[in-house]
């Protein structure tokens, strides 16, 4: 059967006006997928992450935070502060399928590009809202970043040992599946749209997406009070039984997941594993178990573990580092790794991690230049030149020259 070369949402047009990391990356699946989005950035730097990033670190002229979650766009330079601009806004949702916005509370409605302010011009679009805690409650105006989430979510507390400082996740774990989330959140809308016929307001907020991704802890302590509990020993989780942690081997670390401990004392040829025979025992004592196999890994290599573990149906892994992760054999095999154009050259970046058969999601082009598309797009939107200079002249738009 011949694939097809347009993505599943080919014929979708998204305003990605987001910024940080969950929206944007929201508009980058979207993108993925085949929609054509269009980046809405203000002329005065376009968005946080094209001036702000790791290390200041730069790739073909943008910062590499930037590059990585909005391939795929069309940027659209316009002043929400210019009431001109506010009309191109409003002129380009009026065409739209989707529009995704991470303002704080209350500034898009103050600008005029509020749900109800797009939902006259448009009854038919699907407008996402994406927020720290959401726009109701004590704490709709705290800032929704990752960490300050993490903290709020109760899920700090679920690694680690009992006296160890609350440990965060080192993935932009609240970042990433809130974007996910405004993602399923549209597509949900979308499908309702195409049996009512109107569009709808899809909120989305960091802290229910965080708690949601924790219904196996927390239905069990809101119904029974069992609350996850740290163990004197480091853990990777406090609800799981050990080995479930990382432990030094000859040349680095392994990771030994949920595996039953005779299997583990069959590996280690260890008669007091092999006695653990209930699969509490591994819970009530996590301490003992860890102190005991804590320096019993350290005569071979991570990999000769690997080996060994895997012959004893004993769940392993390594702890990679970037540069293991780059050269891992899958990682190679299934080209996980792929090139995205950017500035007459590629940038290295992950592909987009849903494969379909029929309609495959693709990198078709990099991340914008902040205004590259203005001209395009508002002559794509019926916009004639000679309005389009008067927008430019007036400073509610602005376009660069294309570095590609």
């Amino acid at each position: 059967m011949q694939v097809s070369v347009s993505g599943a949402l080919d014929g979708l047009r998204v305003l990605d006006a987001t910024q940080m990391l969950a929206g944007p990356l929201a508009g980058a699946r979207f993108g993925d997928l085949g929609a054509d989005v269009i980046k809405v950035e203000s002329p005065r730097g376009g968005e946080f992450n094209r001036t702000h990033g790791f290390a200041d670190a730069r790739h073909a002229g943008e910062m590499t935070t930037f590059l990585a979650v909005n391939r795929n766009k069309r940027s659209v330079a316009v002043d929400l502060k210019h009431p001109d601009g506010v009309e191109v806004f409003q002129h380009l949702a009026a065409e739209s399928d989707v529009v995704l916005q991470n303002f704080r509370r209350g500034t898009a409605e103050r600008l005029g590009v509020g749900y109800e302010d797009l939902r006259a011009v448009n009854p038919r679009l699907v407008y996402c809202s994406i927020s720290g805690f959401g726009a109701t409650g004590p704490y709709r105006d705290r800032p929704g970043q990752d960490l300050i989430v993490q903290g709020y979510s109760g899920s700090m507390y679920s690694v680690g040992a009992s006296g160890d400082t609350p440990a965060p996740g080192a993935l932009w774990a609240a970042d990433v599946m809130t974007g996910y989330t405004a993602v399923i959140g549209v597509l949900a809308a979308l499908q309702s749209l195409s049996s009512t016929g109107l569009g709808q307001h899809v909120e989305i907020d960091m802290l229910t997406v965080v708690l949601d991704s924790q219904l196996q802890e927390l239905v069990t302590f809101l119904n029974t009070g069992e609350a996850p509990t740290r163990s004197e020993t480091p853990s990777a989780h406090a609800s799981i039984p050990a080995p479930y942690g990382v432990y030094r081997t000859s040349d680095g670390w392994l990771t030994l997941a949920m595996s039953p401990l005779p299997a583990l004392g069959d590996l280690l040829d260890d008669d007091w594993l092999r006695s653990l025979t209930s699969y509490n025992d591994g819970m009530e004592r996590r301490d003992d178990v860890f102190r005991h196999i804590e320096s019993a890994f350290l005569p071979r290599s991570t990999a000769e573990w690997i080996e060994v573990a895997d012959r004893h149906g004993v769940w392993a892994g390594p702890v990679h580092d970037y540069p293991a992760v780059a050269a891992d054999p899958h990682v190679l095999a299934t080209a996980t790794i792929v090139e995205q154009p950017q500035s007459g050259g590629m940038t290295r970046t992950v592909r987009p991690p849903i494969r379909m058969s029929e309609t495959p999601p693709s990198v078709r082009r990099g991340a914008p230049a902040l205004g590259e598309h203005t001209r395009e797009v508002l002559s794509e939107f019926g916009y004639e030149q000679s309005r389009i200079d008067e927008l430019v002249a007036c400073g509610a738009v602005s376009e660069v020259v294309s570095a590609l």
